[in-house]
């Protein structure tokens, strides 16, 4: 057993300024599934969300939040995170982004929902330069030990515990290290879940390989009640390319002035189509504008619409989006002179491991934070660029909640070994592809942006057979990364199914064409786990 005071499970933005925070007093410990800059942090282009602007409030920036979500957000956490935006932007400049600026401010960009410039960023490539920041810090410090490649199979509870003493308390991890093959225990005095979304659960989506559910499903299986898993955000504008599956046209592009045009060869071809959608135009919501695209890809029998941001100056269009740019003139597109083929793709998970405002979950020295959480600031719809900011907030007010409590953490007790006994490998690793397969593409049909109750029953009976499956496989086989994950999205995606069922009504995210219409008030869809 390896046992440090803090664990934290994901190296992004969430988990690395939890770190940096616990560091000062703790000595932490980060498992990262793959590489440390493997997750969705370094993938996000657009920007962090923070009322800097002179003209702007934070009133309007709840305000902005609130309506994108739906009134399902819980108002005191968008107070909570958008009166914390701003200090979270003083920190992450002090350790080195290298965020945009003009004439001595912060350039400020505009995205779908928000009412003012307020989108903080560093070129078209936010993420990345965070990410690298984080890690540069993380590494220069030496209380922070960073491990890639650890899989996490479950959390250690109580039941792991050797003297048999009942509770559901969090003690650590089982993790996998891929580098020897063996699962070996991690254990501390709190644990903390940063392990991102669950994109993968999908057919199409723009998150990385590894946003596979993995923190939801374990908290979920070690009983921790589960929130909003319904909401599912589709982002617009997905790169259509046959070899490139994941590439994310940021949001900035619509905000910058951006037309969404119907391809020619169809009636109105070379036509705008978000003015007959919503008022707020290429600047509605991400799930206005993901249904527009949707309704017009299969109103039209299209592949496929345009986005074209051509009509702009090449000079301002390569200097606000170089990276996008270089990427697209490589695959024989150049956005200077010609549209960009999208689609939409599943791209965050608004729902997640149920949190109170200093990251606690209902099992004892568990946390969670960033994109595996629901803290009610996203409610029935993120709104862009609120997903870094909550990283930032949250990842801090754990550790701190973390700090003022030390002395509350108990040492470990002695836990279980992981059992070895049983474990042969498999020769049946289609299984795993099969399997793996056959979940992203019923939830792409059946749980996608528009949905229905006999796809939803479809959807429900298919993956009650999944499940029995691979569980019957994982009890007899070595546990393998693929395996581990596929295990994680089977859990997550019945989740999801589940909450779907239990939403009569559409809001935000969530389209049930059998429930059209919009509750009077608004509920969280909360799951409870048989403990």
């Amino acid at each position: 057993m390896i046992q440090h005071d803090v664990l934290i499970i994901g190296s992004g933005a969430a988990g690395l300024t939890a770190a940096l925070v616990l560091a000062e007093r703790c000595k932490v410990l980060v498992l990262a599934k793959g590489a440390l800059d493997g997750g969705s942090t370094a993938w996000a282009q657009g920007g962090i969300a923070a009322v800097l602007d002179e003209g702007d409030t934070f009133e309007d920036h709840i305000r902005d939040t609130m309506i994108a979500g739906g009134g399902l957000n819980r108002r005191e956490t968008v107070e909570f995170v958008v009166e914390h935006a701003p200090e979270a932007i003083r920190r992450l400049a002090e350790i080195g982004v290298p965020f945009n600026a003009e004439a001595g401010a912060l350039h400020l960009t505009r995205e779908g929902g928000h009412s003012h410039r307020r989108i903080v960023h560093v070129d078209d490539a936010t993420g990345f330069a965070v990410q690298k920041a984080l890690i540069a810090a993380a590494k220069a410090h030496p209380n922070i030990t960073l491990k890639p490649d650890m899989v996490v199979v479950d959390l250690v509870t109580d039941r792991h515990r050797g003297d048999g003493k009942p509770g559901n308390r969090v003690w650590g991890v089982y993790a996998l290290d891929q580098s020897t093959g063996r699962v070996g225990c991690f254990s501390a005095r709190a644990t903390i879940l940063a392990t991102g979304g669950a994109g993968r659960t999908y057919l199409f989506s723009t998150a990385p390989r590894g946003a596979t559910g993995d923190g939801i499903a374990m908290a979920w299986r070690a009983g921790a009640r589960v929130s909003n898993m319904e909401f599912m955000q589709f982002h617009p504008t997905c790169l259509y390319n046959l070899e490139v599956k994941n590439f994310l046209i940021t949001e900035a592009v619509r905000g910058e002035g951006g037309h969404l045009k119907l391809p020619p060869g169809v009636p109105g071809g070379g036509e705008r189509f978000m003015p007959r959608f919503d008022p707020r135009e290429e600047l509605a919501p991400r799930d206005i504008v993901a249904r527009a695209i949707d309704h017009e890809i299969k109103r039209l029998g299209l592949d496929y619409v345009h986005l074209d941001i051509s009509h702009k100056d090449p000079e301002f269009v390569r200097g606000h989006f170089p990276n996008i740019y270089e990427r697209l003139l490589g695959l024989g597109i150049d956005m200077t002179k010609e549209p960009i083929p999208v689609v939409p793709a599943q791209h965050y998970t608004c729902g997640g491991v149920l949190i109170d405002l200093n990251g606690r979950t209902d099992l004892p020295g568990l946390y969670a934070v960033g994109e595996c959480s629901e803290s009610g600031l996203h409610g029935a719809n993120r709104l862009a660029s609120n997903s870094l900011l909550e990283c930032f907030v949250f990842g801090d007010a754990a550790a701190r909640d973390i700090l003022a409590r030390w002395d509350q953490f108990e040492a470990p007790p002695k836990l279980r070994a992981w059992d070895e006994s049983r474990v042969t490998d498999s020769d049946e690793e289609v299984v795993i592809k099969q399997n793996w397969t056959e979940l992203r593409r019923f939830m792409w049909n059946y749980v996608g942006i528009v949905r229905t109750n006999k796809r939803l029953e479809r959807a429900a009976h298919r993956i009650k057979l999944l499940r029995n499956e691979v569980a019957e496989y994982y009890q007899h086989f070595r546990v393998s990364a693929d395996l581990i994950e596929l295990r994680n999205l089977v859990d997550t995606a019945s989740l999801i199914i589940k909450s779907a069922r239990a939403r009569r009504e559409s809001r935000g995210l969530h389209f049930n064409q059998d429930y059209p219409e919009t509750q009077p008030a608004a509920r969280d869809t909360i799951l409870v786990p048989d403990r």
